[in-house]
């Protein structure tokens, strides 16, 4: 009997030095974006129209984009994949976007870049507003 539990004890060992390791894997790949950086690849509905104010930007976390509004009413998107290292930008303060893996900072109501390390401004977007919901394409 107490060869059994010998064993088992040693699988339950076993598994939970492995446990750790694998939950850092996981946790790592989330934290850099690896595995949630996509950019849109078609029209994509993002929201109500009235959700982005005149001089201030919204951030659409799930599809990777962030949506801006000039005073005069105009819209412009862009993809929030950082340029630098392709982690998806999960933070939008005012008009900043700043990215969670190596702090680069964006203007979202232009797409410039305002802080390195990135050098290359985000990607811009086709974005319209159709029936009041704002839908974002990949440009060209």
């Amino acid at each position: 009997m107490s060869g059994r539990f010998s064993a088992s004890r040693r699988t339950v060992l076993r598994g939970a030095a492995l446990t750790p390791v694998a939950g850092f894997a996981l946790t790592a790949c989330s934290d850099n974006g690896a595995a949630t950086s996509a950019a849109l690849t078609e029209p994509t509905e993002l929201g109500a129209e009235s959700e982005v104010p005149k001089g201030g930007a919204t951030l659409y976390r799930d599809q990777n984009v962030v949506v801006s509004r000039a005073e005069d009413g105009s819209l412009k998107a862009f993809s929030t994949i950082c340029t630098h290292a392709g982690c998806p930008i999960n933070k939008l303060e005012g008009t900043k976007l700043t990215c969670p893996c190596h702090g680069s900072e964006f203007d979202a109501m232009t797409g410039k870049v305002l802080h390195a390390p990135a050098t290359t401004s985000l990607d811009e977007l086709s974005v319209e507003a159709k029936g009041g919901t704002i839908v974002a394409s990949p440009a060209g």
